[in-house]
């Protein structure tokens, strides 16, 4: 175990030296360039987290906030992103992985092999500012709207680390930005959170079947990668976690710190679900804290969540036979986005629910009290 955990760290090693390497810090370099009239309780804010440590506000212990190689921005994000059209995209393999993104009818496709190298998108999609973010280290992915005080800002890479997990910054405000909590940990902002967005983690071949309109991000990003290659090799199945994470034991415990798991959260209350049951039983009905939830999964290594509906004073059931989803109280069949196709529903829709994707080590160091679903 010790010498995978070396060998990925070599990798990592690896990987930071291609990198562009800036000096000073997010928040210094952001002063002269602070949004005017950005307010600094522009979003929600838990003010009960904050401690101030030497006129720093933060939300995590300031130790625990650590370096990950590369400095600010040494890892580019994408700000202004290419694309081109599905039977245009001749550099993409059916079984590649994508974040699918569709907002407003518009829909986009973001593939992993762009973003192990770059890891956030600053991107605009069916009207909405998005920042489209990937940590490699902890297989998370998550898309957030980045607008604060009602002004679009631009995310970037702030070298550091979490529980393991990428840390960015905020362009406006220097403030950091934990992408597995959505929420500010140092600086200015701590304690606001992001608004998050569903999105997809699925094959290439599997999101152009449901958009064939869809566009995705090129690799004509203005850097030079080697986007044919993955830099962290057999990382993402063996038992190495390269940076120190909190409940390690807990994790390998469980079950192995990689398995990709779907975590929820709502009102406090945590709860992890394995791909793989996602997968195999189609659909899983649920409830989290007081929330009634629907997991669902039509392709390999992908699944969405949705709030299940009271209709009639009944609180729909579904079940999943490949490839029709139907409701258990009046058999009506319902569509991946939610929508009922036929029955006495018909024309009735489910409000979709962000998951948060990624690897069980990386979801019970952030949620040490989580519920793990057992089918």
């Amino acid at each position: 175990m010790a010498a995978g955990a070396a060998g990925a760290a070599a990798i990592v090693l690896g990987v930071a030296i291609l990198y562009t390497y800036d000096a000073g810090d997010p928040a210094e370099s952001a002063a002269d360039s602070l949004a005017p009239g950005l307010e600094s309780d522009a979003l929600p804010t838990d003010y009960s987290s904050i401690t101030v440590t030497n006129g720093q506000k933060h939300t995590v212990p300031l130790d625990k906030i650590i370096s990950g190689g590369p400095p600010p921005d040494g890892i580019p994000s994408i700000d202004d992103p290419r694309f081109a059209h599905a039977g245009e995209a001749g550099f993409m393999s059916g079984s590649d992985i994508v974040i699918g993104l569709e907002i407003g009818g518009e829909t986009k496709a973001y593939p992993l092999s762009i973003l192990v190298w770059h890891e956030i998108v600053n991107d605009v999609v069916g009207g909405v500012p998005v920042a489209v973010t990937y940590c490699p280290l902890c297989y998370t992915s998550q898309v957030f709207e980045r607008t604060l005080g009602g002004q679009a800002v631009e995310f970037g890479t702030s070298g550091k680390l979490y529980n393991s997990n990428l840390v960015m910054y905020d362009r406006a405000t220097g403030t950091y930005w934990s992408q597995a909590l959505g929420a500010a940990i140092k600086g200015e902002l701590a304690g606001q959170r992001l608004d998050t967005v569903p999105f997809d983690v699925i094959r290439w071949d599997d999101w152009k079947e449901m958009h064939q309109d869809t566009v995705v991000l090129t690799t004509e990003t203005g850097h030079v990668r080697a986007y044919d290659v993955d830099p962290y090799g057999g990382y993402y199945t063996d038992y190495s976690i390269i940076f120190p994470v909190d409940n390690a034991g807990a994790s390998s415990d469980a079950m192995h710190p990689k398995e990709v798991i779907l975590g929820f959260e709502n009102g406090g209350a945590y709860k992890a679900y394995k791909q793989g049951d996602a997968e195999d039983l189609g659909a899983i009905n649920d409830v989290v804290g007081d929330l009634p939830v629907l997991i669902v999964s039509e392709f390999e290594g992908s699944a969405r969540g949705f709030e299940r509906p009271v209709v009639d004073g009944q609180l729909l059931e579904f079940e999943y036979e490949g490839p029709t989803l139907a409701d258990v109280q009046t058999g009506s069949a319902w569509d991946y986005d939610g929508l009922a196709v036929s029955g006495p529903l018909e024309g009735f829709s489910m409000e979709r629910l962000a998951l948060s994707p990624g690897f069980w080590f990386e979801w019970i160091a952030f949620h040490p009290d989580t519920e793990v679903y057992e089918p």
